[in-house]
């Protein structure tokens, strides 16, 4: 236990990399890196997660089943830093996709107003139906003692609670929840005001360009806010059409000469090893011209 303010990067074996390099741009990119600390949260600390492998649980009205291999599978423990935390102090939570590129304590020591929790609303229909992005999330931990991530994971397969009432903070009462700036969980945007840049969008994640997409995509549903989700319903479940079958390389080139910048000097400072790093382009996690890809944006970052 400790109430030390703490930046958690929550994962599994799948995005492991991108948490190793996501952890060492937090310290790398503040002046204040010695009054925080940068834990990983991993599923596989955490069992209850697998024992529910294969059973049904509630998302989004309906039933999904639980697949320990979804390349999201970490979701759930967004919500446990409280926990490790004892209850006590300052925490930010962040998804394995998100890298600093300001400075972290800006955001750890913020006047929170009394809130429990600061965040920002999530984009396209999620966001014009309430639902707030929890992949980035600041924490007054003593004012979240009801969060019991067991529990209400266990809950979801007793169909007592939604996944998407649960990840979009609609269990939580309004008045407890703060909004920061955008630029403090950019979604696919790197700007002169980006402070954690999230790359988001799975199919273009810039480190697994031309892989075979691992991931299961959402149940499309209709939103008469948005005609482009008519299309994505007719696809999914009227002509069942797959959805990507490989990932494409990321519009924005800085954002992947970023992300490689950085796992160059993770080999170099030894968070990273290249025995590691190889292990993970055999198992598909990692794209397989990455060492190629280090070597030229490297190059062109001399230029």
């Amino acid at each position: 236990m400790t109430s030390r303010p703490t930046v958690f990067i929550h994962t599994n074996h799948k995005q492991m990399l991108g948490a190793l390099v996501s952890q060492h741009s937090l310290k790398r990119n503040s002046a204040n890196a010695d009054k925080f600390d940068v834990r990983i949260i991993n599923t596989a600390d955490h069992p209850f997660l697998a024992e529910k492998e294969g059973q049904e649980f509630l998302r989004d009205g309906g039933k999904r089943v639980w697949r320990m291999e979804d390349l999201q599978s970490f979701t759930p423990l967004r919500f446990m830093p409280p926990e490790l935390m004892g209850y006590e102090g300052r925490a930010v939570v962040i998804d394995p996709d998100i890298f600093a590129v300001g400075d972290v304590w800006e955001l750890l020591s913020r006047d929170m107003e009394g809130k429990a929790i600061f965040c920002r609303p999530r984009a396209g229909a999620k966001g014009l139906g309430g639902c707030l992005a929890t992949s980035v999330m600041l924490l007054d931990c003593a004012k979240l003692q009801h969060w019991r991530v067991q529990e209400g994971f266990e809950e979801m397969f007793r169909f007592e609670r939604d996944y998407m009432d649960w990840i979009c903070l609609k269990l939580e009462p309004r008045d407890s929840i703060g909004l920061f700036e955008e630029h403090w969980n950019d979604f696919d945007r790197l700007t002169k005001r980006t402070r954690l840049l999230h790359n988001t969008k799975r199919q273009t994640q810039p480190w697994k360009s031309g892989l075979p997409v691992d991931f299961v995509p959402a149940n499309k549903r209709l939103s008469l806010v948005q005609p482009k989700s008519w299309v994505h319903f007719l696809r999914s479940n009227v002509l069942r059409l797959s959805g990507p079958t490989h990932y494409k390389p990321h519009p924005d080139p800085r954002q992947e000469a970023f992300f490689f910048g950085l796992l160059r000097e993770c080999l170099e400072n030894g968070t990273v090893s290249e025995e590691f790093l190889r292990q993970e382009m055999a198992a598909n996690h990692v794209r397989h011209d990455a060492f190629q890809v280090m070597e030229r944006t490297a190059g062109q970052q001399a230029a």
